[in-house]
Order: C-alpha cells, then sequence, then structure tokens
C-alpha cells in the first residue's frame, strides 16, 4: 500500500486510533478540544457500543463510540460520511438513550449527568452556517442557556481548510489530523505535540500485524467504493437535473414560442383585416383621414394604401 498512515475516517482507522483502551489518551485529548472547562475529562471507559433497549427499534442503536467518564458524563461518538435528511434528528434520538440508562430503580431525584452526542462529518451539513465547530445546547427565547447537560457537537470536516502552517490551537491540530492523515508521508513540525507523537506511531500502517492490514485494507476498500458510489450517485443526480431542466426549458420555451407566436399571429391577422377594410371604403372615395379614423389606422398606414 502506498500509505504510510491510517486513514481515521475509515471503520478501522477510527476504531484503532480512538475506539481501544490502550490508546484511549488519544480519544481524551481530542475530546477536550471540544468540551467546555467544567466537563474537561482525565479519563473515560468503553462501554458497549450497542444499546440494549427494550424495543427493537431501540436494539438497533449502534454507536461507534460510547464511553462514560468517572463522574457519570456520557460521549456518544459518531463517525458519519453520508449525508442524512434528518441527521439532527436521528442524533436527539440517540442521546434519548444514555438519558433512560440514568434512570434508578425506586427512589430516585432525576438527577442526570452531562451527555453529549458528538458527530464527525464527513459531508456538508445543510444549513445557513458555515462552520467547522458547533456546541448547540437547550435554549430559551431569548437565547439564553436553560440546561447545560443536553449537548450536541460537529465537525463538519469539509469546511476544514487550514493547511499545516496555519494550526494554532489543539483543536486545529486534531480537525486536521483528520482530513490529512493519510495522505502524510512524514510528520508536520506543528505536530510534534507527545499525543500526536503517540497517533502516528499507532497509525503507522506497516507496524500492523499481517492480520490487522488485511483488516485495514478491507475497511479502506468499503471506504472507497461507498465514496465512489456516493459521487457516482452525486454526478448521475447533476446529469438526471440537467437533462430534466433542459428538457423542462425546452417545454416551456416552445409554450412560449407558441403563445408569442399565436398572439403575434392575431395582431397580424387584425392588421390586415384592417387594412382591407379601408381599401374598401378609399375605393367608394372616402378621404384619408375619415378612414384612418374608422378602421383605427394610423394616417400614415392609409396613405401607404393610396
Amino acid at each position: 500500500m502506498s500509505d504510510v498512515y491510517l486513514n481515521p475516517l475509515t471503520d478501522f482507522g477510527f476504531k484503532k486510533l480512538f475506539g481501544e483502551e490502550p490508546h484511549k489518551d488519544l480519544l481524551i485529548s481530542f475530546l477536550n478540544t471540544l468540551l467546555p472547562a467544567h466537563h474537561q475529562v482525565q479519563d473515560l471507559s468503553y462501554t458497549k457500543n450497542e444499546y440494549q433497549g427494550r424495543s427493537a427499534i431501540d436494539r438497533k442503536a449502534i454507536f461507534d463510540l460510547n464511553c462514560i467518564s468517572p463522574l457519570g458524563e456520557r460521549f456518544i461518538v459518531e463517525l458519519q460520511r453520508v449525508k442524512q435528511i434528518y441527521f439532527k434528528d436521528r442524533s436527539i434520538f440517540y442521546s434519548t438513550f444514555p438519558i433512560q440508562e440514568q434512570a434508578i430503580r425506586g427512589d430516585w431525584n432525576y438527577k442526570l449527568a452531562a451527555i453529549y452526542t458528538i458527530g464527525i462529518l464527513d459531508f456538508l451539513i445543510e444549513d445557513e452556517q458555515s462552520k467547522v465547530y458547533y456546541h448547540a445546547q437547550l435554549k430559551d427565547q431569548d437565547n439564553i442557556l436553560f440546561y447545560d447537560k443536553f449537548n450536541f457537537i460537529y465537525l463538519v470536516l469539509p469546511r476544514f481548510q487550514l493547511q499545516a502552517h496555519e494550526l494554532i490551537t489543539l483543536q486545529d491540530k486534531w480537525l486536521y489530523v483528520f482530513k490529512h492523515l493519510h495522505e502524510l508521508e512524514t510528520i508536520p513540525s506543528q505536530l510534534t505535540d507527545k499525543v500526536f507523537q503517540r497517533l502516528f506511531g499507532i497509525a503507522e500502517i506497516a507496524q500492523l500485524p499481517a492480520s490487522e492490514r488485511l483488516g485495514y485494507e478491507s475497511s479502506l476498500k468499503d471506504y472507497r467504493d461507498f465514496m465512489s458510489t456516493q459521487e457516482t450517485a452525486r454526478l448521475d443526480g447533476e446529469k438526471i437535473g440537467l437533462e430534466k431542466g433542459e428538457k423542462i426549458g425546452l417545454e416551456k420555451g416552445l409554450e412560449q414560442g407558441e403563445k408569442i407566436g399565436l398572439e403575434k399571429g392575431k395582431q397580424e391577422g387584425e392588421l390586415e383585416g384592417k387594412k382591407k377594410a379601408a381599401l374598401r371604403m378609399l375605393a367608394k372615395g372616402m378621404d384619408a383621414k375619415t378612414v384612418a379614423d374608422l378602421a383605427d389606422l394610423p394616417l400614415e398606414v392609409i396613405q401607404t394604401l393610396i
């Protein structure tokens, strides 16, 4: 393989770097660049990715990463490669599971730990903003924070355009890694932090055991096939849209042309009728001005007929 480092946007690459217990320091570093100061985490425990809910629908909720901090804060981390019509609805639906998990049998005062649903998006979310980083919470009609324990954080990777020499914050560096790690051949000087030295060592394809390399190659193929399918669908959609637009334009053009032609023909027919009437009146010896008035024609036209 020509790549030196794993692609973190593949299933294998994402879970190898962030979903294994020995590497959770990478996930903690990444998450802390997204979290507010009062929810910075020092440790995490991985929990089951599949939610064991009461209904069949509940049990279909499978997260990429599902974690809990020693203080009980819940973190759902999802890598999303494809645009979904109801993506925000899906995020809210997922966030209900860690809420339910906190319920205690018997007497319970309903106190909840904070919940963070984090989406790493490899597509452009459709909204009126142009931000790379979102942090949404519940606010009232005056835009005052109503509840700070219910959080949705989105990272829109296609909007991240910084180059290596422009990286300043730790968050910048993590976003750059997500977007460009698989393209790098050497470690940029801006990524010499200890956590990135660790990451590059783990992400180096050459040091993977043979079985894991095969797993990664399969995951990479799936990712490339998926991206190719998405691009083909996009191009097909554009082609269909163009053809449909051309057809509609042609039909509208023909309809408009026919309408204009009929209107013009009607006007020309009326003019010819007026001229014939004017000729009959002139043949009877009527003067030009009277004929112009009666035929509703300019005097210049009557003089041309004469």
